[in-house]
């Protein structure tokens, strides 16, 4: 697999942008003319991780892993036309908990928006912290990551 650079300085062909979407199951590419015109696609798998009830959890390195394979799958069948690429769109999961170390490598699988361990902390932090969700104008749920991140610190 190779990943080739797309620099400002590339003028030959129509201007082409590039939609990367990160899901909870695949990652999905779309190649696509600044009409609008979808020129392309690609899509890879990804693998859940579920090692406990109401666990779910990925590799971000799978991510990015994928992501180039997707890419790489683009550039062998429409190589100008991914060149031509001016402007990257990316969209993603919800609310998740990636930690990464002082080298920004991850620390642990990804926290996904779906998973629910932090049950236990979420109705601690409420009891200790019943301002919170007047403060931050959302409910702590063990879904959302705040009590996950307790979790982690606090098993």
């Amino acid at each position: 697999m190779r990943f080739t650079y797309w620099g400002p300085n590339i003028t030959e062909g129509d201007p082409m942008y590039l939609g990367i979407d990160l899901g909870t199951s695949e990652i999905k590419i779309v190649l696509m003319e600044e009409t609008g015109h979808i020129v392309a696609t690609a899509r890879r798998a990804l693998h859940l991780s579920r090692p406990h009830a109401r666990w779910s959890e990925q590799s971000p390195d799978e991510w990015w892993l994928e992501t180039l394979k997707a890419i790489d799958r683009l550039e062998q069948t429409h190589p100008a036309k991914l060149k031509a690429v001016r402007g990257i769109g990316l969209s993603g999961q919800m609310h998740g908990a990636v930690l990464l170390d002082a080298a920004d490598r991850p620390l642990r699988p990804a926290i996904l928006w779906n998973d629910a361990r932090s049950d236990i902390q979420c109705r601690t932090l409420i009891s200790r912290a019943p301002f919170l969700r007047e403060v931050t104008r959302n409910a702590a749920m063990p879904r959302r990551k705040l009590s996950a991140i307790i979790w982690i610190c606090v098993p």
